[in-house]
């Protein structure tokens, strides 16, 4: 019961669009701080998911986190420049690059997690 709480917990953090944010704050104020956020939210979001709960919670919160910034991503397609200031990528391919870029140390977070769980437990 309590890991499927925290696991829940996990999922509804993830929820937040991190991708979107990321590239919404480097678009807007050309700050790389969103990306660095984004960096430490989701290290700390896979740590403890993996030391408290069942890792399926972790694929569906980043499942989560794509959808929804997708869905902001296409809410600013009115905006040429948005559209043009990624080049040579576009908004979603850039999406779906981040993503699968920042799984990288999510699973780094998680094998770490799994060794402190291991070396508590045995």
């Amino acid at each position: 019961m309590k890991k499927a709480v925290v696991g829940i917990l996990i999922v509804c953090l993830y929820c937040f669009p991190y991708v979107y944010n990321s590239m919404y704050q480097d678009f807007t104020y050309r700050s790389m701080l969103g990306y660095l956020l984004m960096l430490v939210a989701t290290l700390l979001l896979s740590f403890l998911g993996k030391l408290f709960s069942h890792p399926i919670y972790l694929i569906i919160g980043n499942i989560f986190s794509v959808i929804i910034s997708f869905y902001f991503i296409s809410q600013m397609a009115w905006n040429e420049d948005w559209g043009g200031y990624f080049k040579p990528l576009t908004p979603n391919q850039l999406l779906i690059f981040a993503s699968v870029l920042f799984l990288i140390p999510q699973v780094i977070a998680i094998r770490l997690a799994k060794k402190l769980k291991d070396k508590m437990l045995g």
